[in-house]
C-alpha cells in the first residue's frame, strides 16, 4: 500500500497541492504522512505519525515555499511503525540532498544493506553523519543513501544506474533540490500514473489524487521507467524491459473505486465480480448487503445479477481508521464496536447475503456474523469478492502469516463453520481475474495462488522487522535537520 505524490510546478502552492494529494490517498496508509519540499536552494521535510490532516495544517504548510515537492503517507511492510521510518526519507550531501517516498516493498532488502554499508566513506555527506541520520530501518532509506551517494556523476545517472539492481515492488517518488523523478518496477505491481498541470507536472499512486488538484492524466508511468521533470522539461527513461505484473488485489480492495488502473475503472471491475459472484454462488435470500466501504461495489453487483434487493445493513463509523489506542480487556469482553453496527430494522426475520472484499484471519467476518444474528438475521450467507487468501504478500501488503490465514488450516466450508455463518462462497481466481479485464499473464496473483513473480531470497532475508533485527544503530536520540510536529 502506502501512497506516493510528487508535484513539480513553478509559481503553485506546491505544499498544500502535495497535502490534498496525499488526503486524496490517505486509504493507501495510515500510520504516518510527510512532505518535501525545495525552493531550488534547500529541501525542507516535515513529517509526523498520524493521518494527514493530524500532521499538516495551516500553520506548517505555510512554512513551505518552492516549486517541487515530494509527499508520502504510509501503510509499513518493512520497518516498525516509528517515526524514523515516516517517508519522505532524506540525505543531505554536500552534491545535494535527497528525499524519496516509496510505495511498495522491496525483496533484496538485504543484499541493499550491505551495498550502504560498503559505501567508500561518510566524506561526501554533511558533517552530520547522514549515512545513520534517522536511525531508520526501512527498506527504502537504504534506496535514498544509495541514490544520494553519486560524487562523480548526476543524479539522474546514478538513479539509472542503481534501479536495475532493486528488487521487488516499488513505485519511487524522489526529488533533489531542482528537479522530481518518478520510478517504477519492472514488473509495475504498485500503480504510479502521471499528471499535467496548467504551470506543471504531477505523480501520484491513483489518478483520483490528480483529479483532487485539478490535473489532467496523461497516462501511467511504464513498468522499468524513470520519469525525469526539471526546468528542460520532462524526461523518459527505460532502465529495465516491461515484464508487467500488476497487483489484482489494487482492484479487489487497495485502490479507490474512482481509481483507473491498467484503463481498467476499479469500480466497474469490483461490480463485475460481484456479478461473478451472483452467478458462481447463488442462494436465495431476502437482501444482499456490504460491508461498507470496500464491499459496497461487489454487493451492488451481486445484487444486479440476482435480482435480490440491495440495502444498507450496516453503519459504518466514518471517523474511525485506523485506531491506535486499543481496547481494554474489559471493553473488549463488553463487545465494543467501534466501526461498524447493524442496522436493525434492516436486518431482523430476513435472510442476508453479505459481500466482502476478503477473509484474511477471519476475525472480522466472525464479529460481522454475529452482529448480524444479534440483529436477528434467519440467516447469513457470506460472499468474498476474492478467492481464498493462502499466502502472504512480499510486495506492499503486510498480510498474516501463512500459520495465521485461516484458509490454510480450513476448507470453505470449516471457514463458514468457524465465521459462523450459514454458507461461504469466494469467487472463482478466473472468476476475479475476469473482471479485472486484465491477461492473467499481466498480473500478480501471489497471494491467491503462490506463484511470486520476483523471485523471493531465502525466509532468513525476509520479513518486516529484518533491519531491527540485523542493523545496530548506534546515535538514537541524535539532533536531526528534519522537521516533525512537538
Amino acid at each position: 500500500m502506502c501512497g506516493v505524490f510528487g508535484v513539480w510546478a513553478p509559481g503553485e502552492d506546491v505544499a498544500k497541492l502535495t497535502y490534498f494529494g496525499l488526503y486524496a490517498l490517505q486509504h493507501r496508509g495510515q500510520e504516518s504522512a510527510g512532505i518535501s519540499v525545495s525552493n531550488g536552494r534547500q529541501i525542507l521535510v516535515y513529517k509526523d505519525m498520524g493521518l494527514v490532516s493530524q500532521v499538516f495544517d495551516e500553520n506548517s504548510l505555510g512554512s513551505f515555499s518552492g516549486h517541487l515537492a515530494v509527499g508520502h503517507c504510509r501503510y509499513s511492510t518493512t520497518g516498525a511503525s516509528t517515526w524514523h521510518n515516516a517517508q519522505p526519507t532524506f540525505r543531505p550531501t554536500e552534491h545535494g540532498s535527497i528525499a524519496l517516498g516509496h510505495n511498495g516493498n522491496l525483496v533484496n532488502t538485504s543484499d541493499l544493506a550491505q551495498l550502504v554499508k560498503d559505501l567508500p566513506s561518510d566524506d561526501g555527506e554533511l558533517d552530520i553523519h547522514a549515512r545513520d541520520l534517522e536511525t531508520s530501518t526501512n527498506d527504502t532509506s537504504l534506496v535514498t543513501a544509495l541514490l544520494a551517494h553519486h560524487p562523480d556523476q548526476s543524479l539522474e545517472a546514478r538513479a539509472l544506474e542503481l534501479l536495475p539492481q532493486v528488487r521487488g515492488a516499488f513505485s519511487f517518488v524522489f526529488m533533489n533540490e531542482n528537479t522530481l523523478y518518478a520510478a517504477r518496477d519492472p514488473e509495475g505491481i504498485r500503480p504510479l500514473v502521471l499528471g499535467r498541470l496548467d504551470r506543471g507536472w504531477v505523480v501520484a499512486s491513483e489518478d483520483a489524487a490528480l483529479a483532487t488538484v485539478g490535473a489532467s492524466v496523461v497516462r501511467e508511468v511504464e513498468p522499468g521507467e524513470l520519469i525525469v521533470i526539471d526546468e528542460d522539461g520532462l524526461r523518459s527513461h527505460h532502465f529495465a524491459t516491461p515484464q508487467r505484473k500488476g497487483c489484482v488485489f489494487e482492484y479487489v480492495y487497495l485502490a479507490r473505486p474512482d481509481a483507473r488502473i491498467a484503463g481498467r475503472s476499479v469500480h466497474e471491475a469490483r461490480v463485475e465480480m460481484g456479478r461473478q459472484l451472483a452467478r458462481e454462488f447463488p442462494v436465495d435470500a431476502d437482501l444482499v448487503i456490504p460491508v461498507p466501504e470496500s464491499g459496497t461495489p461487489a454487493a451492488s453487483g451481486f445484487a444486479l445479477e440476482s435480482g435480490i434487493p440491495f440495502g444498507q445493513g450496516f453503519v459504518k463509523n466514518a471517523y474511525v481508521g485506523r485506531t491506535f489506542i486499543q481496547p481494554s480487556q474489559t471493553l473488549r469482553q463488553l463487545g465494543i464496536r467501534l466501526k461498524l453496527n447493524a442496522l436493525e430494522h434492516m436486518i431482523r426475520g430476513k435472510r442476508i447475503i453479505v459481500v466482502d472484499d476478503s477473509i484474511v484471519r477471519g476475525n472480522t467476518q466472525r464479529a460481522q456474523v454475529r452482529m448480524l444474528r444479534e440483529a436477528g438475521a434467519l440467516e447469513v450467507h457470506v460472499r468474498i469478492s476474492s478467492p481464498p487468501v493462502k499466502w502472504p504478500c512480499f510486495y506492499g501488503i503486510d498480510f498474516a502469516t501463512r500459520a495465521e490465514l485461516i484458509a490454510n488450516g480450513l476448507d470453505v466450508d470449516e471457514i463458514a463453520h468457524s465465521v459462523g455463518a450459514d454458507s461461504l462462497g469466494y469467487i472463482s481466481l478466473e472468476g476475479m481475474i475476469q473482471a479485472t479485464g486484465q491477461e492473467q499473464s499481466s498480473l500478480c496473483t501471489a497471494c491467491f495462488t503462490g506463484d511470486y513473480p520476483i523471485p523471493l531470497p531465502d525466509e532468513s532475508k525476509l520479513g518486516k522487522h529484518l533491519l531491527e533485527a540485523t542493523l545496530s544503530p548506534t546515535n538514537h536520540g541524535e539532533a536531526l535537520p528534519v522537521f516533525n510536529n512537538p
